[in-house]
């Protein structure tokens, strides 16, 4: 499972950054979102995670 860091500030709370399960610098505005989710949401631009680096475990090429 992954998790999606969602932006508190805004109404329809889109995501802000990508974490593997688990991972400590995740917040506590989150949300599950599955492998193909999470993938998509890293090659539309939305930032990885520098600490569990979900982009590297997922295989998204820089």
């Amino acid at each position: 499972m992954w998790l999606q860091r969602i932006d508190t500030t805004s109404s329809s709370m889109p995501p802000i950054e990508v974490h593997v399960c688990g991972c400590y610098a995740a917040g506590k505005r989150r949300r599950p979102v599955p492998r193909d989710e999470a993938r998509r949401r890293l090659t539309s631009g939305v930032r990885a995670c520098t600490h569990c680096k979900p982009d590297t475990q997922l295989r998204i090429p820089d």
